[in-house]
């Protein structure tokens, strides 16, 4: 994985641009996650619950327009 930042001199811009767009693909809660072992069970759980706040903010965009 690659993430390209292209600021030539200003490098507390430049970290911040990196801390967006990893938080935007999701890689910081990744690491977050991985650090410590999650049992099968709770995986499991965390994902439902993931995907139910992902179609219940899915349904709330479709309800606007």
């Amino acid at each position: 994985m690659a993430i390209v930042v292209e600021v030539q001199d200003n490098l507390e811009k430049a970290l911040k641009l990196l801390k967006k767009k990893m938080q935007l693909d999701g890689l910081q809660r990744e690491l977050k996650n991985r650090r410590f072992y999650e049992k099968p069970s709770v995986k499991r759980r965390r994902k439902a619950q993931e995907a139910e706040r992902r179609r219940r903010k899915a349904s709330r965009r479709r309800k606007r327009y």
